[in-house]
């Protein structure tokens, strides 16, 4: 498991589900399954009932979403999923209330792009005229955050990557909501990504 600032990754997301107020989570998991298992075990982790759903074959995100979704409770009519590589402070509630609001079938957390580059600044005669180290760009991308409502989970495929299959049909019927966050936020899927979220996890208030 990847460790953050001597914490496991699943342990920071946890820890921020419950200041959202989420008390129960499901964990789906294949790979190294066990290794997860053996750490949290089913119970209670940062004040989070948990569960898991294993997947005895590789399902795809759309297929294991939908097996997952069995362990639901059948009064609740929303659910919340986060990726397994992602730290960010976005309060839940915000979230949670923009797809209620709008009635949403499937809610997406957006970001702002991040270039991975400095940058350089030129006028009309091709000088320099600054740097820019690193600037948000002017786009948005998948944060890694959903809603779901329940009618969601009867679109997903039995296997498959529902952002292949559902996400677009949804997106063509108007049901497919867009949550713009400016929230702090990472994706942490390089050794560079890890480092410099330890170094921002030590100098602010973020997940803890």
């Amino acid at each position: 498991m990847v460790a953050v600032r001597g914490r496991p990754l699943i342990e920071h997301q946890l820890h921020w589900l419950r200041q959202g107020g989420v008390t129960h989570a499901i964990l789906l998991a294949r790979y190294k399954a066990d290794v997860l298992q053996a750490h949290l075990q089913e119970g209670a982790c940062s004040g989070v009932k948990i569960v898991f759903s294993l997947e005895d074959e590789p399902l795809g995100r759309g297929g294991a979403l939908r097996k997952g979704f069995t362990l639901v409770p059948a009064e609740e009519q929303t659910v919340l999923a986060v990726n397994g590589d992602i730290l960010t402070e976005q309060p839940v509630v915000q979230v949670l209330s923009a797809h209620r609001r709008k009635g949403a079938t499937a809610t997406v957390m957006l970001t702002r792009l991040r270039s991975p580059y400095g940058i350089a600044l030129v006028d009309r005669a091709g000088r320099i005229t600054n740097f820019a180290e690193k600037p948000f760009l002017p786009y948005w991308i998948n944060a890694g955050v959903y809603v779901f409502s329940r009618e969601f989970f009867a679109l997903l495929p039995e296997k498959g990557d529902h952002e292949d299959t559902t996400f677009p049909s949804l997106s063509a019927d108007g049901r497919l909501l867009g949550f713009k966050s400016t929230a702090s936020w990472r994706a942490i899927d390089t050794f560079k990504d890890l480092r410099e979220a330890e170094r921002e996890l030590a100098i602010g208030p973020a997940l803890r």
